[in-house]
């Protein structure tokens, strides 16, 4: 009978390159696009070898050395911020370049061959795919153990907090009702579907687990917010002042914002000609401000542009504003803007808390600036903040 083990080993350099390549091109694996060509290959050479193992009429399985690989690419996955699908595509175009590979030696054997091969590289690869989920499956659970535990430990510090803003408190519980409802929901879920499916991984029980967690996240940014605005009306958020290079703390912002500009596919337009080299201010606070405007343009524009311009002013002042060409706020709204927990009507958005804005003032108040708005419905809004070059 053929032995195929030898011929897979000769192609072993060509599957794992052809396979990387694949993967860094298809458009079902987003989270591939910023991996390096090592960090996308990972364990595929070790799956490579124990398939051409059990290819073999000699040597025995390797089954324990592609468990052990599998596992920790699914615990190096979860890391890298892969999604259930995105794994399945990745062994889907593995086994895809396997079998181009080797196709034209394949169908010159017999059909006893024939099936045989095609038997194993399919059970190795089903194998990887098992094991790979389940180290998937228990990393996004810690995860998920860890934001519960954030979860509590922040409650905690609210409820200390919360006490002198009995109205506010009974806004924010409202507020945490929904995504608090999703997380039971899903988790509820998720531990029936368990019970139910031991030995099997689910692709639907990953999505739950994803449900959430980004349940979990946005009840975490919601008491965050409110936390901050807890501090700054108790009085205890403060000034620490140094020398800032305006251009480095910028770029650092928009790196982290980036990836939710270009996940809506927005153009991002920089004038930073006449922006001051440096001021003396808070980084902490200017970075939140500057989060905090992006994120609301980028919420509220499904198509078009955001503007970022930051100048040098008369009087010892700069300004940096953020335009965009959303959706607009309607005169009789944008006075009620900065107000907690106030979402206008006709910029109301599923993903916002009602704080972003009202932080932002706040926080302009406490770096002695000012922060104008100029808006018109259905074609954008302009928030300019003026701040000085200098604080104490």
């Amino acid at each position: 009978m053929r032995d195929f083990s030898q011929l897979l080993k000769d192609q072993m350099d060509s599957i794992r390159h052809d396979w990387v390549d694949a993967v860094a091109r298809d458009r079902q694996i987003p989270s591939a696009e910023s991996l390096s060509r090592t960090a996308i290959e990972d364990h595929i050479q070790l799956v490579l070898v124990a398939m051409s193992q059990a290819l073999s009429q000699i040597e025995e399985d390797d089954t324990i050395a592609v468990e052990n690989a599998s596992i920790s690419h699914g615990v190096l996955r979860a890391n890298q911020g892969f999604e259930p699908t995105e794994i399945a595509q990745e062994y889907h175009l593995l086994r895809k370049v396997i079998f181009e590979t080797i196709r034209p030696e394949l169908l010159k054997g017999t059909a006893e061959e024939l099936f045989r091969a095609v038997s194993v590289i399919d059970s190795v690869i089903d194998s990887a795919i098992s094991q790979c989920f389940k180290s998937y499956v228990s990393e996004r659970l810690q995860e998920l153990e860890h934001v519960q535990n954030q979860l509590s430990l922040t409650v905690s510090e609210l409820k200390r907090l919360a006490r002198s803003n009995e109205n506010n408190l009974s806004i924010l519980a409202h507020e945490l009702k929904t995504p608090l409802t999703s997380i039971i929901g899903y988790a509820d879920l998720f531990l029936r579907q368990s019970k139910l499916e031991r030995d099997r991984d689910s692709l639907s029980s990953l999505d739950h687990i994803e449900q959430v967690l980004q349940g979990g996240r946005r009840l975490l940014r919601l008491i965050n917010d409110a936390l901050d605005l807890s501090r700054y009306e108790a009085g205890k958020k403060q000034v620490i002042p140094e020398v800032i290079e305006v251009q480095v703390l910028i770029e650092a912002v928009i790196k982290a914002m980036q990836p939710l500009i270009d996940d809506r596919d927005l153009q991002l337009i920089l004038n930073l000609e006449f922006a001051p080299r440096q001021i003396m201010s808070d980084p902490l606070r200017l970075q939140q401000i500057l989060t905090n405007l992006l994120s609301n343009a980028v919420r509220y524009t499904e198509a078009g542009s955001i503007t970022l311009t930051c100048q040098e002013l008369t009087n010892h002042r700069w300004s940096i504003s953020v335009a965009d060409t959303g959706v607009g706020i309607a005169p009789e709204d944008q006075m009620r803007l900065f107000v907690p927990f106030e979402q206008i009507g006709s910029v109301k958005s599923p993903d916002s808390t009602g704080l972003g804005l009202a932080i932002v003032a706040r926080l302009v108040e406490l770096l002695h600036g000012q922060i104008y708005l100029a808006s018109q419905l259905g074609e954008g809004s302009t928030f300019t903040v003026i701040l000085p070059l200098e604080i104490d």
